[in-house]
This record gives structure tokens, sequence and C-alpha cells, in this order.
């Protein structure tokens, strides 16, 4: 089977030029047209329309949000919860190889250079802290653990700091952890 073919490869493809074009000329050269030609297919092929979706020059993270989102909610169970979606989502965070982390990090990247085209990000993240009450004791540690997960994952993908696989991993045990809430931690969810 060609990547073509294949959405999965073929975002990887795409994702792989993307982080290419992001080290080497920064992310401000980053748009649909020079991913195309980096990776080698046309803008207006198949491949590309996986990527870019509704408008020809708009980037589309949407394809690796959904993939992402689906590890989570594979490991949720029956629970679609808030708490159990950020607590997934530090797992999947947690577990993420180097280039999982860095595909995110040049997609985010590339994002802010187009500030027009946030509003799928700022829309998952509502969407994400939606049906959390900050006023609540429990889900603010909830709020606080996902929001430390996302910084430490920007961190460590932008390159400012340097975590050894145990840190890390040391680390999101413990966001982990201020994530359950009390009734889970005694059972009771």
């Amino acid at each position: 089977m060609k990547w073509q073919d294949d959405p999965a490869a073929s975002i990887a493809t795409r994702l792989d030029a993307a982080e290419a074009l992001v080290m080497t000329e920064g992310a401000a050269a980053l748009s649909v047209d020079a991913v195309a030609k980096a990776a080698g297919i046309t803008k207006g092929g198949r491949a590309m329309r996986l990527w870019h979706g509704r408008e020809p020059d708009r980037l589309d993270d949407r394809p690796m949000g959904k993939a992402y989102d689906a590890q989570a909610a594979a490991r949720t169970g029956s629970d679609r919860s808030p708490q159990a979606m950020i607590h997934a989502h530090l797992a999947v965070t947690r577990d993420a190889d180097d280039a999982d982390h860095s595909r995110s990090a040049v997609m985010m990247a590339a994002l802010l250079q187009h500030p027009d085209q946030l509003s799928d990000t700022r829309d998952w993240y509502a969407t994400r802290l939606s049906g959390l009450d900050l006023e609540d004791a429990g889900d603010r540690q909830v709020v606080l653990a996902f929001l430390a997960g996302e910084g430490a994952f920007l961190l460590k993908a932008l390159g400012l700091i340097d975590l050894s696989d145990t840190q890390w991993r040391a680390l999101f045990d413990d966001m982990l952890s201020a994530a359950t809430s009390p009734t889970d931690r005694t059972g009771g969810r």
C-alpha cells in the first residue's frame, strides 16, 4: 500500500516534512505549499486535502488531534467525564515518544504563526476544560495537573528543558496522581 492510500502514513509524512521545515527554516516558513513541496506531494492532491481539509491554505491540526483524542478515549473506558479525559490525556502525553512530541510542537509553532487559524485549538482546550468547576478544589487539581502537563510538554518539545525518560515519567506520574480526585483514590468512582 502506498503512503498516499494510508491516511495515517500520509499524516506522518506531512508532519515529518513540517517538522523538518520548522527545524531548518523556522516556524515562519511553514505553509501548506511549503509542506507539500517538502513532502513531495501536490497541494491539490488527496494527501494534502487530508492535511488542510476545509481551506487550501489552512494548516489543519485536526487529524493529529483526533488521533490523540482517540488514544485518550481508549484509556477512559466508559467514563467520558472531563476528569477522566484529562487523566487519560496526561497518560497519553506521558507515554508519547519524542517524535510525537516534536510533531505536536511543530503544529503548535505553525499555528502560532497563523493566529487566524487558532480557533480549532481554542475550541479543543475549551472542550477539554468544559464541565470542570473551578470553584471545586478537586476540579482545580485536575485543571492544574492538565496545565502543568501542557507546559511540561511544550517546554520539552521546544527543547527548553531536558528531562530523562525517568524524570519525565515521574513528573507525569505525579500529575496523574494530582488529577485523580479523592473519590477516585478511594475507589468510589
